[in-house]
């Protein structure tokens, strides 16, 4: 069984497996608590657009996704703020108009690669060295962000308004919070892939809240159950031959299932 970490790049995997298997859920459940699930999903899209351009222009894909998706959700912060489209079309507007430029991309350049599909479903292979140091050492600075402002961002996602007369600088939290979602969006695609890296980002943490305790707390058991995805997903990838993404999606659902049978 442990004849998989003979393997480099399975040990480059599980290490940033891991790491995004701790940074997802924590900010995916500010994400939950500030009802902005969707938010990871019109990320993941946006960030398609940066692999696609990175492929395309033969960079270094997960940054071009960081890039995009930083600037995406910035962009969608900037249209709330300065229209009165609710915030589900301003998302829809963002994945549907970035998704349908990547699929133009995409096709100019000659269409689907084995490169592409990749960074869709997420692949165990693809996991190379200059990735392994660029996402540990950015999900390390969210993970230090998190815990220098876990009080504020936690008290602008359960209740904003009571926030800003509280006299917090709402909108620099909040522009910090989705600059952070966008970071993990795209240090996720090598791991869980493109379209499947909101289920990561929201499974473990709507599984942790059936046992209804604390918010640290339910961070703490949605850390862990999102681990352990990582892992039994990347074991099952590794001997069955199957996307590492659809793998980790699934053992989350199964824990959900058993969460919710055991509630």
């Amino acid at each position: 069984m442990l004849a998989i970490f003979q393997y480099d790049f399975m040990i480059r995997a599980f290490v940033v497996g891991i790491t995004v298997g701790v940074i997802a859920p924590v900010i995916g459940l500010f994400l939950i608590v500030k009802r902005y699930s969707l938010f990871a999903d019109t990320l993941s899209h946006v960030s398609l657009l940066g692999v696609a351009i990175g492929l395309i222009a033969n960079t270094q894909p997960v940054i071009t996704a960081v890039v995009f998706a930083v600037l995406g959700a910035i962009g969608i912060d900037k249209v709330q703020e300065r229209t009165k489209i609710f915030g589900e079309s301003v998302l829809a507007l963002f994945l549907s108009g970035s998704l349908a430029v990547a699929t133009v991309l995409i096709s100019i350049s000659g269409g689907f690669n084995v490169n592409l599909l990749n960074f869709l479903f997420g692949s165990i292979t693809t996991v190379e060295p200059t990735d392994l140091y660029f996402i540990t050492a950015l999900g390390a600075t969210v993970l230090i962000t998190v815990f220098l402002l876990y009080k504020e961002l936690f008290f602008i996602s359960y209740d904003e308004e009571a926030a800003r007369i509280s006299g917090l600088p709402v909108g620099v939290l909040g522009t910090i919070l989705i600059v952070l979602a966008a970071v993990t969006v795209s240090l996720s695609i090598r791991i869980v892939g493109v379209l499947l890296i909101g289920a990561l980002m929201v499974i473990p943490g709507i599984t942790a809240m059936q046992f209804k305790q604390s918010f640290r707390t339910t961070m703490i058991y949605a850390i862990g159950l999102s681990v352990l995805s990582v892992i039994l997903g990347l074991f099952l990838s590794f001997y069955v031959g199957i996307a590492s993404g659809g793998s980790i999606v699934v053992i989350a659902l199964i824990l959900f299932l058993l969460a919710i049978i055991a509630r």
